[in-house]
């Protein structure tokens, strides 16, 4: 197998040539894009197995360049570690609710960056059955990594949905954070303390009305509802 392909999308070039040195050492492969443009320009000839991506590009935001990812099926799993100046919690989650699937703000250790990287490549999400779940006019097919909502089809994240089965495989069950965190992640944490409550919300929106279905249960988690 070959070894595992990181593009790196930052404008600085002093810290495109330092992750590429340590990721090389760690035996992975790397693409090196200093604009959002050329990166999007080329993951139709070559998908990576994942994105290291500045927020602050010259041309394209990093937060667009991660929304124009998620809304691609054929590019919405491959994992996306933002790496930027902006340090404060609202950063963070604003990151998460556009797809992000981990954070690294500068100053970095370029050591912890790689191991992130590892732990992001390392994530097995829970295997589903095929089965299809239909909750009212929620239907989610896991063959297909489908949701469907009154007819139409609603693209979600990986994380997204891996949730929103887990939640649907158990209705009227309470699954506390630290569950959800446990099912999504095991023993790979890399992420802030409120993940969960973004995905939650990302899915609320999402799902539309269909969404007021998942409902959380103050000081222990969320749910959802049978009927």
């Amino acid at each position: 197998m070959p070894p595992k392909l990181v593009a790196l999308v930052e404008d600085e070039v002093d810290i495109l040539e330092l992750l590429e040195a340590h990721l090389h050492q760690a035996l992975f492969r790397t693409s090196k894009y200093e604009d959002g443009t050329s990166f999007l320009a080329s993951i139709s000839k070559e998908v990576p197995d994942l994105v290291i991506l500045d927020l602050m590009l010259p041309d394209i935001d990093g937060l667009e360049i991660c929304k124009i990812l998620k809304k691609e099926t054929k590019w919405a799993n491959i994992p996306i570690l933002m790496l930027t100046a902006r340090s404060t919690e609202t950063d963070k989650v604003v990151g998460l609710e556009v797809g992000a699937d981990d954070y690294v703000t500068k100053p970095f250790s370029p050591v912890e960056v790689v191991a992130r990287v590892k732990a992001l490549l390392r994530r097995v999400l829970p295997r589903m059955s095929g089965k299809v779940i239909r909750i009212g006019n929620i239907v989610i097919d896991p063959s297909q990594h489908q949701v469907v909502v009154q007819g139409k089809r609603v693209n979600l994240t990986r994380s997204e949905f891996h949730i929103l089965h887990l939640l649907a495989s158990h209705p009227g069950r309470v699954f506390t954070r630290q569950q959800i965190l446990d099912v999504l992640w095991g023993q790979e944490k890399a992420v802030i303390d409120r993940t969960v409550d973004v995905h939650m919300m990302n899915l609320r929106h999402k799902l539309g009305p269909a969404g007021k279905r998942l409902s959380s249960v103050h000081g222990v988690g969320y749910k959802m509802e049978e009927v």
